[in-house]
This record gives structure tokens, sequence and C-alpha cells, in this order.
């Protein structure tokens, strides 16, 4: 079974709330209402709370009209969060609207966008239904769970011309001077690289959680999608509102570990300073011990040498010596290398004036944003890829141009099966 847009926007049409006027939100010093973008939120938890809400209330052309969470009290904790931000000297603010199904979100004509902040298995089917109703999307990284998910989210922006802001939020150096450390590794300033170290996480593991009280007021099956019916933890959906990052990471049927999720950002510089973004690498090979977490060799097609392992962030090794680049910091031996200013003639890239902003810009401009939806696609592929290779113990032949693996047998590892009727739609 197959989630027709059809049979979702019928069903969510017949219980549909009021819809909010344009005109009746917003503070005065704001962009008219007819200027304004609305915003869903879907996924209501740690980076929502902590990153995505305040940004986004921060903006004077956005507006928040909606979050969606399976989690009552989150869900609640999060339009409070709205309301009291709009509603601060108005009197005829009519609200944050709530849902528990990110369907009834898409079927609304009047929202405009929708930022995505889910766990990893609930990214790639909300991003591919809401570029065929026509919004415009920002998914938190790693922007899948699977490498076909991720071929899929780029067909279907392509194809109903979306625009698609990968959470990678390094590109627009949130966390430390990363485009700066791009703009030297793509001028020249290390020469040839060689090799390129990626110190992040490892592969995620087979869940294994004992049975807990159910948490009332959570949708269960629907927090758990397309994922095998299991009985509920708090580690995976932690009860109540809450301030850390949840362990669902750790779990194969959720997400890649640590190496998707701080890989996502760390790999994806190295992808931007590589200038490798519409490919990858060509073999995948992993380390000789099968029990290994690390190790797993990414080969190139110029011969450059990725490796998961060493120091944090993205170490790169090239023919005139070392830069490292990590959250806080940018180093180079030699010093000069990162320390003298680069020319006119150097590689200069966009400087981008914020992740949500950016956002926010290529929505009103139709252009490309920083971190579009192939980039970020490109760089979980590349993890997975790695992910696959520590899990079988296999060296894998891919062809990144085409997105297949150069032995057919090998092509059941793009994609995983799905509980329905969470099926990958058709673009």
């Amino acid at each position: 079974m197959t989630i027709s847009r059809r049979t979702f926007l019928q069903s969510s049409a017949a219980i549909a709330p009021t819809l909010i006027s344009a005109s009746a939100i917003g503070h005065s010093n704001r962009a008219s209402a007819g200027d304004r973008i609305n915003v869903a939120i879907i996924g209501c938890g740690k980076m929502a709370n902590a990153y995505h809400i305040p940004q986004l209330l921060a903006q004077p052309d956005v507006q928040i009209v909606a979050v969606c969470e399976v989690d009552q009290t989150r869900r609640d904790h999060a339009k409070d969060r709205v309301e009291t931000h709009y509603s601060t000297g108005k009197t005829d603010y009519q609200g944050c609207a709530t849902y528990v199904d990110f369907r009834d979100v898409i079927a609304r004509c009047d929202i405009d966008a929708v930022c995505i902040a889910s766990p990893d298995h609930w990214h790639a089917i909300p991003i591919i239904e809401a570029c065929k109703s026509g919004k415009d999307v920002y998914c938190e990284k790693p922007l899948t769970l699977t490498i076909e998910e991720a071929r899929r989210c780029v067909d279907a922006a392509r194809t109903y011309e979306r625009i698609v802001q990968t959470g990678s939020q390094q590109r627009s150096n949130v966390f430390g001077p990363f485009r700066e450390a791009v703009e030297i590794i793509r001028s020249g300033r290390l020469g040839k690289i060689h090799r390129v170290t990626v110190g992040v996480g490892g592969p995620s593991v087979l869940c294994d959680l004992p049975e807990e009280e159910m948490e009332p007021n959570l949708d269960w099956d629907m927090w758990l999608g397309q994922a095998p019916m299991r009985p509920y933890n708090s580690i995976l959906s932690p009860r109540g509102n809450h301030s850390h990052f949840p362990a669902w990471r750790n779990y194969r049927e959720y997400s890649g570990g640590g190496h998707t999720d701080m890989g996502a950002h760390h790999y994806d510089i190295a992808q931007w300073a590589l200038d490798m973004d519409e490919s990858g690498p060509i073999e995948i090979i992993p380390p000789e011990d099968s029990q290994a977490t690390t190790g797993v060799r990414y080969i190139y097609e110029n011969g450059v040498e990725l490796v998961h392992g060493g120091p944090s962030g993205c170490t790169f090794h090239g023919e005139n010596g070392v830069l490292s680049i990590d959250r806080g910091k940018l180093e180079s031996d030699p010093e000069e290398i990162v320390k003298t200013p680069l020319g006119k003639d150097d590689v200069h890239l966009f400087q981008s004036p914020g992740h949500h902003r950016n956002w926010i810009d290529c929505i009103k401009s139709r252009e490309a944003p920083v971190a579009e939806v192939e980039k970020g696609a490109r760089t979980v592929s590349i993890i997975h890829l790695g992910n696959l290779a520590y899990w079988h113990h296999k060296t894998l032949k891919w062809n990144p141009y085409e997105w297949e693996f150069e032995d057919p047998a090998d092509n059941y590892l793009l994609d995983r099966e799905r509980r329905d009727p969470w099926q990958l739609p058709a673009v």
C-alpha cells in the first residue's frame, strides 16, 4: 500500500480545522500579511525547541501557523511557545493549529513551507509529499534513512521545483569557520589533497530495548511509522517535553548512529571542500576487523581517500600541509595556510546570512539554498554506504552518477523493508 496524495488530501479535508487568515496574524513591526511565508513545524522535540522554532520566530517575514507532533506534551509545548510569541501585544491573533498526522499539515493550502525536525526515519516521506503538494521544505540532517530515499527526495524537489534546504548548518558557518576552510582548500593552499579523515561516531545497531509502560497521549504507532512494530521505550520517544537529544539515533531501525548524526555535518564539509557535491566515492572498503566501528575507507575517482576516523571534525592532508576544521577550530600545519588572508583571485564562496534566513530568501527568489537537497542527499548516501560496508563487511563498488552499485546484486542495499502503509511514495 502506498500513501497516495489523493487519499490523504481527501481524508484530511474532511477533518481540517478552520484556516487562520493571513491578515489576522503577526506583530505590527513584521512584514505585511501578504508578504509573509506561512510555515508549519513537523516534529517538536529537542531540535525544534532549541533551534528551529526560535530561529523562525525571529524572522519578520515568517509566520509559524501550525505544529505537528505525535506526543501531546511536546505538541502543546510548541503551540504555547508560538502563541505566546505572536500574541504579545495583539488582540486579534487567532492561534497556532496542532496536528498529529503530517498529512493534515500538507493538505492545508495556506501553508507555504514545512520545517521537518522529526526522527531520521520520518524524513523522506514528508519531504516527498510536501514537494508534491507544492510546499518548500527545510529538513534536518541526516536527510534520509536510506540511499533510495535520498535519490527520491532529489527527484521530488526537481520534479515539483521546490526549494529544499538540508539542515547542514555548517554550510552557513553555524558553529565555526567552515566556509573559510573550504575556500582555503579549494584555493589550492594545501596543494593536491590525497587524504581526508572524518572523526565522528560509529554506525547504529539493531534495537533491543525492553518494553516500558506506554507514555500517555503518545501516538506510538505513528512514531514508529515505517519501522517495525515494537513495544514502547522512553529511550526512543522520551516522556514529556525533554531537553536532550534522544538515543533513537543509536538504532538502525530509525537512524545510522553517530555516523549519520554528526557525520552528516562533517562529511558534508569534506564533500564541499573536495568539490564533490554532485558526485561521491566509487569504492567503499570496510576495515579488516569485522567488529570495528571506525576505519571504513572511501576512494574517489581522482584517487582521494576519505577515511572514517581520526580527530573530531575534518582533517585534510595535502601535498603542502595539513588543515583541520571542527566546531570552533580552524588550524593548519604550517600555520600560514590558514593565517594568510585569501586574495581577490582565490576562491570566495557564497556567504550565507544564516541557515533559516537563506532558506526563506531562496523561497522568495527560487534560487538554490546553500545546502540544497542534492548536497544533503549525496552526503548522507556516502555515510549510508559506509554503514552498509560495516554491517555486511563487504567492499562495495559504487556509481555515484547513476545512484547504484556496480554489481546489480548489491542494489537491494539501496533501501529497506517498510511497514504498511508507509511505503516510499512515487515521485
